[in-house]
């Protein structure tokens, strides 16, 4: 396969992010398929000595750019740089991830490619020289395939969906390269960083998710006490969102983030379709309402009927016995 699989690597302060792990995992199993290799484009501030590291998870080649203007993220600078080095060896595939970054990013660079893009993949594979994307429709009502015509081909990768193959020992080669950054458009006047050390809900193993039924912001008090015991983070609906009661941040479903957890704990959260299309790639589900007929119940693989605010601190409780033992 000519110019094999290449990956965009996801950077912030200087550390890669868990979910470029799943897509250069993924990558490698497509270039096993296909006979071809793997490189990864690394760009940001202080990632250099990240580079090599890149191979344990599939990468044959690292082309990494370290430089203060790559931090913090901006559009152009981005898909200047990597287009340039694109438009310069075509390969047959460029992967990211669909984070938010990502897809914002994976935009610009098909518009400025020229090819199309397959968003939100939860499942990718090599046939009869092309790759198939799987992705969900209609809010997750339906998933299809395709393929896309041209190169490279593009598709984003779900986060927390593809498995991660960490090959202790193997290395990358590391390749420096200093790629034409073009007109800078944006200036970045203030970050506003979310709570310290809190895991991102896109890369969350365990998420704890309040809506409604919360009834107000200090309730998501025993949400925190229950994601402290069970190594979780905390989560919200549109409504709770909405009601002031969390940060949008926070916001899990459709119009939020959407999220892919091996565990989901919904609490006070009816269902709706929106909510449901956000958690729809999770391993498990657990729904804690009161209301036996909330459309939750219908998705969920473990269904608590009864009153959130006797049956979350009780399992709060337990969780923190367990860790005693």
């Amino acid at each position: 396969m000519a110019n094999g699989i290449w990956v965009v690597a996801e950077t912030r302060e200087g550390q890669v992010r868990k979910v470029t792990f799943e897509v250069v995992s993924e990558a490698r199993r497509l270039a096993d398929a296909s006979g071809g290799d793997v490189a990864v484009i690394l760009l940001g501030k202080g990632v250099a000595d990240k580079a090599e590291s890149l191979g344990a998870y599939g990468a044959d080649k690292v082309m990494v750019a370290d430089s203060d203007d790559f931090e913090p993220y901006i559009t152009e600078v981005h898909a200047n740089a990597i287009a340039g080095l694109v438009e310069a060896d075509r390969p047959a595939a460029l992967l990211m991830a669909a984070s938010s970054q990502g897809k914002d990013l994976s935009a610009r660079l098909a518009a400025r490619l020229g090819v199309g893009l397959s968003t939100d993949c939860t499942a990718l594979r090599w046939e009869d020289g092309r790759i198939i994307a799987t992705r969900p429709m209609y809010a997750g009502k339906v998933y299809v395939e395709e393929t896309l015509k041209g190169e490279p081909q593009m598709a984003t990768a779900r986060p927390n969906v593809m498995e991660v193959n960490d090959q202790a020992g193997r290395s990358a080669a590391v390749q420096e390269v200093k790629p034409d950054l073009g007109e800078k458009w944006t200036e970045v006047t203030e970050i506003i960083k979310e709570e310290e050390g809190k895991v991102d809900l896109t890369e969350a193993g365990i998420i704890v998710s309040g809506g409604r039924g919360m009834k107000d912001a200090e309730n998501f008090a025993i949400l925190e006490s229950l994601a402290g015991a069970v190594g979780a983070t905390v989560g919200a609906s549109r409504s709770a969102v909405d009601a002031g009661w969390r940060p949008h941040t926070d916001q899990v479903g459709q119009t939020g983030k959407v999220v892919s957890p091996n565990l989901y704990i919904a609490c006070g959260i009816s269902g709706a379709i929106q909510h449901l299309a956000g958690t729809s790639s999770s391993k498990y589900i657990v729904a804690i309402n009161k209301d036996p007929d909330a459309p939750i119940h219908t998705k969920a693989d473990y269904c608590v009927v009864g009153d959130l605010f006797d049956i979350v601190p009780a399992l709060t409780e337990e969780m923190e016995k367990l860790k005693k033992e």
